[in-house]
């Protein structure tokens, strides 16, 4: 610093060249070829393990916007947060590093509060609510990021065990949306029971946009958090995601979070980047023609489908998952035992093929090819088909 003020100019200089924007040269270097990574057309799916979905250029250009500036944290995260929650009709929301770490901040939340000394101590619940109800059916890897918060998971199944699982010690309520028709206990019913007892509800709808309308239908039920994965179909940083809920929880949220220190979530930064580049993903999301992009999944899935039907034998259909990445996907079947066969093999064809295509061999224990179309770039669609139809015939 003595050194900086006794020559300024080359001080000056110095500092901003720590800052300056990039070399021409740089912006346009393909990292991912030079590093020898084999890349993909993803006719999957929105899977975190496929790097979700790609970032709109009016996404990537406010991030790099925001790049330029400096400003306070928590500022821009009040104001981020306080125009999301209005373009999603909630109370407040907040950016989170992922709708994993949303899963941990809104259980942090509901268990230690505001108070400072209870949240410098979680996972540590001593002297806390430490116990989040679950139904047994939705158990899954994901609740890792509840147990986090240092919380004890008490499964129930029916109604009955519901009640009589609910005492002083339960923090919030916990629904795992994919599980839905899984579980005996549906999202009304769920609702019911934890207003009754006054015990928040918390639910991942992680993968569950689009439709646009559950980014207000889950708030409108009356859970009091909603959390969802920015990087998915809202095509925002993949690394962000999105807590909705009243003030008083989301205000309890951010106290977890950075930039404060020494809190659960510490480790899961947010920068001005992703706070801003989710605010516009979340802005084009909902201005973007649904209907028009709908059409576009289907006429994807016809071209697929068409060339992979022209293979004697194939069958296709149309379908549309109920819960979860509910959007046109193609499923394809053929006698696997005649073609010698099986859509596991056609699919690790499909991906060690050139180029390399990431499909589904089947989901939820469905036996057949599956084909999500909406992650794919214009003119993927035909790119597919061919390749498909070359490992089906051959």
């Amino acid at each position: 610093m003595k050194t900086l003020g006794a020559l300024p100019v080359a001080g000056t200089a110095a500092a901003s060249a720590g800052c300056a924007s990039p070399p021409a040269a740089a912006a346009g270097r393909d990292v991912i070829a030079e590093l020898g990574v084999t890349k993909i057309i993803n006719a999957a799916g929105t899977y975190t393990a496929l790097t979700a979905s790609k970032m709109r250029p009016e996404t990537m250009a406010a991030i790099v916007q925001a790049r330029e500036s400096y400003c306070d944290l928590n500022e821009l995260h009040d104001a981020v947060g306080k125009r999301i929650a209005k373009l999603v009709k909630a109370e407040a929301a907040m950016v989170s590093a992922g709708c994993a770490s949303a899963l941990t901040l809104a259980t942090a939340a509901c268990v230690a509060g505001k108070d400072p000394e209870k949240i410098r101590m979680i996972p540590n619940t001593e002297g806390m609510k430490d116990e989040a109800i679950i139904q047994k059916s939705h158990r899954l890897g994901y609740d890792h990021a509840i147990r986090n918060a240092g919380v004890k998971l008490i499964e129930v199944e029916t109604r009955a065990e519901l009640d009589a699982a609910i005492n002083e010690k339960t923090a919030l309520m916990v629904f795992m949306n994919t599980r839905d028709l899984d579980g005996e206990i549906h999202h009304e019913e769920f609702v019911e029971v934890a207003k009754a007892a006054g015990v928040p509800t918390l639910i991942d709808a992680a993968a569950d946009v689009p439709p646009v309308e559950n980014l207000w239908r889950f708030t409108e039920m009356g859970f009091d958090l909603v959390a969802f994965s920015g990087g998915k179909g809202l095509r925002g940083p993949q690394s962000a995601g999105l807590l909705l809920g009243p003030n008083e929880l989301i205000e309890a949220a951010r106290l977890n979070n950075v930039p404060n220190g020494d809190t659960v979530c510490r480790s899961n930064k947010v920068n001005k980047e992703e706070l801003v580049g989710m605010l516009v993903a979340l802005e084009l999301y909902l201005d973007q023609d649904h209907d028009a992009i709908w059409a576009d999944w289907e006429a994807r899935c016809a071209t697929i489908a068409e060339a992979a039907t022209a293979v004697d034998g194939v069958e296709s259909e149309v379908f549309v998952p109920e819960i979860a990445n509910a959007v046109p996907h193609l499923r394809l079947t053929w006698d696997y035992d005649a073609k010698g066969l099986r859509p596991e093999e056609a699919a690790q064809q499909l991906r060690d093929g050139e180029p390399s295509i990431a499909v589904r061999p089947g989901s939820q224990g469905a036996n057949a090819l599956e084909i999500g179309v909406w992650m794919m770039d214009d003119g993927d669609d035909a790119v597919v088909a061919r390749r498909v139809a070359e490992v089906l015939s051959a």
